[in-house]
């Protein structure tokens, strides 16, 4: 392409302070450096996790910063090293990476690679620390290495997916992060049988991923757990078939669904980050053979209690990042479960704005109104 090797000038939306509204700017991305690649950013949507960190509520500031990780785009240029990649691919940057060297991704049982694993405080390339987003000359940080509220990004070869060039992005670009940890934790880390029983914990865009992955694998019941008895009729169109508030009862819920599938579920998934859900999920599942699964990320002084007992009667509790999928070996193969019409996207996402308006994406989703706002670049 004609612009590799130089610097782009592109719109990006920039958010300058914690919780304030993000602001439209023409910044400057540098071309990629040795292990990197440049993508011309086509989609992007709103994650819970941009909210959080934009908001900048328990960890460390870190302003100006362009946020956004879940997205789909084309490659305008490659760096250095570069051999898997090239101009034209389609592909899915993604928040934490697989360098291929390291024990993690050598072993066939992690995802946890260790030089790419998620990292909320850097607002720099990996390789030397910089920035490549500048506005007049003044570095503009990253996030979790991949920035996709900007027109073009740069992002680490590692953190890269090239997928089926015939997907649509506007559709695939919500499994580079929540549909995949959420899909993944149930697919990959519950492993329920067909005919088995699952609980969900939590009826967010995680919660909803994890019910749908339910549904692939065959699970007769389905039970949503989640104290907004709102999401309970949106939550049926992902195969959830129960539901349960907890506020309903006057006895814990642990209680009640052991009481409703005579002894516990066969799997059950926490995607809320309480840690009360947490020890909910484990002591809801049958003795003997139930497995639970953690998927929310809880309050870093939170203790997880349970009596030993609820391990010595062979019940198994497990956690998961990004539903154990490989970045790069795996993400184009849930892909093409959409391509094949096994997983179902377009449900996933309630609205749609164009990139100027992106601050309506923030609005849906602290009102609690979207699933997945899909935001166009270019419009």
């Amino acid at each position: 392409m004609s612009t590799t090797g130089q610097i782009i000038r592109c719109k990006a939306a920039v958010a300058w302070e914690a919780g304030k509204p993000l602001v439209m700017e023409e910044v400057e991305v540098a071309p990629p450096k040795k292990h990197e690649v440049r993508i011309k950013i086509l989609f992007t949507s709103l994650c819970h996790t941009d909210v959080y960190f934009w908001e900048a509520k328990g960890q460390t500031p870190l302003f100006p910063r362009i946020f956004g990780h879940e997205a789909g785009g084309i490659v305008e240029s490659v760096g250095g090293g570069v051999t898997d990649l090239q101009p034209g691919d389609h592909v899915l940057p993604i928040f934490t990476g697989e360098c291929g060297d390291c024990p993690h991704c050598h072993s066939e049982e992690s995802n946890m690679c260790d030089l790419l694993r998620i990292n909320t405080e850097r607002g720099g390339m990996i390789h030397d620390g910089e920035s490549r987003f500048s506005i007049n000359g003044k570095p503009i940080h990253h996030f979790l290495g991949t920035s996709t509220f900007s027109e073009y990004t740069v992002v680490h070869s590692s953190q890269v997916a090239k997928i089926n060039p015939d997907a649509p992005l506007d559709k695939v670009c919500i499994v580079s992060c929540g549909l995949s940890t959420g899909l993944g934790a149930t697919l990959n880390v519950a492993k329920p049988k067909k005919g088995q029983s699952v609980a969900i914990f939590g009826l967010g865009a995680v919660g909803l991923a994890a019910a749908e992955g339910a549904r692939i694998a065959g699970a007769s019941r389905i039970i949503g757990v989640d104290l907004n008895s709102q999401r309970f009729d949106q939550a049926k169109e992902f195969g959830v078939t129960e539901f349960v508030n907890p506020r309903d009862h006057d006895k814990p819920v642990q209680q009640v669904i052991a009481e409703m599938t005579n002894g516990g579920v066969d799997r059950s998934v926490e995607c809320t980050g309480s840690v009360q859900a947490m020890i909910q999920a484990f002591e809801c599942v049958h003795d003997g053979w139930g497995v639970a699964v953690l998927v929310g990320v809880p309050s870093k002084d939170d203790a997880f209690k349970t009596h030993p007992m609820n391990f010595l009667n062979e019940r198994t509790l497990k956690g998961t990042f990004f539903g154990n999928y490989k970045p790069k070996t795996d993400i184009p193969g849930v892909v093409e479960k959409y391509m094949n019409k096994e997983l179902e996207l377009e449900k996933f996402i309630t609205h749609t704005v164009p990139f100027s308006e992106i601050n309506k994406a923030f609005d849906y989703m602290l009102k609690g109104e979207s699933i997945r706002c899909i935001i166009t670049m270019g419009a």
